[in-house]
């Protein structure tokens, strides 16, 4: 409730009929990414009130409760998902970019995203960390901003994209992190359905094409017939 009073205090919470009345971390699903953004979503916004209640907890572990509260906790994030949390805190532009560590993001990249910047980049990205936090933090056009989303769209108002393109990719790939987590498990979940006892014998590119119409059959079902032979008529023309 005091970290809630404090956020409406600052503006980082909206208000009004219905808003704020619970603080509490939200359940994952397994196949749904909206789930996956309400939750990380939740622990981002109650993270040092999470903070503060995981202290009291590791004070007094002998209660029975506050060993039933630490079960609860770690069935909902594993280990890997506090790091990746944790390290991606630092990017947070709130109260003027308090949290932010160039160390702790190049940590990021190395564990997390190593496979989306080359070896090269990687050395590069300390560099541009500094100019970023010089250039940032000081700017006008960069005041008052409270979550990843606004700061990745400032950076994109005002061309500094341009400028700091290993930043940019970074928060872009933390602000997809909760559909891109939650379309693997889909995927997981589909491929039993797919790849059922009569189907058995598919080959890896068949599998890979119904999965995707499977999961965004919604588009899918976007797509005429017309749009098809159109399709391949051109493939013909092109092959010929």
């Amino acid at each position: 409730a005091v970290e809630v009073a404090r956020m409406i205090d600052t503006g980082e919470l909206e208000t009004g009929r219905g808003a704020n009345q619970i603080g509490t971390l939200q359940r994952a699903g397994d196949t749904r990414w909206s789930s996956h953004l309400n939750s990380i979503t939740s622990l981002m916004r109650m993270f040092h009130a999470t903070g503060v209640v995981l202290d009291n907890i590791s004070t007094d572990g002998s209660n029975f409760t506050q060993h039933s509260q630490l079960q609860e906790l770690n069935g909902r994030f594993d280990e890997n998902m506090v790091e990746l949390l944790i390290l991606s805190s630092v990017l947070d532009p709130k109260d003027s970019f308090k949290s932010f560590s160039a160390d702790k993001i190049c940590s990021l990249v190395s564990k997390f995203y190593h496979e989306d910047f080359t070896e090269q980049k990687q050395i590069h990205l300390p560099y541009e960390l500094q100019h970023y936090a010089v250039d940032i933090f000081q700017h006008p056009n960069f005041g008052n901003i409270f979550t990843l989303s606004e700061i990745c769209q400032r950076l994109a108002e005002t061309g500094k994209t341009i400028i700091y393109p290993l930043v940019d990719r970074l928060i872009r790939l933390v602000l997809t992190l909760p559909v891109s987590t939650a379309i693997t498990k889909q995927a997981f979940s589909v491929m039993n359905i797919i790849k059922n006892k009569l189907r058995n014998k598919m080959d890896d590119d068949y599998l890979r094409n119904s999965l995707v119409f499977y999961i965004e059959r919604k588009i899918a079902e976007k797509i005429t017939a017309d749009t098809i032979i159109d399709y391949f008529y051109i493939i013909k023309e092109q092959k010929i």
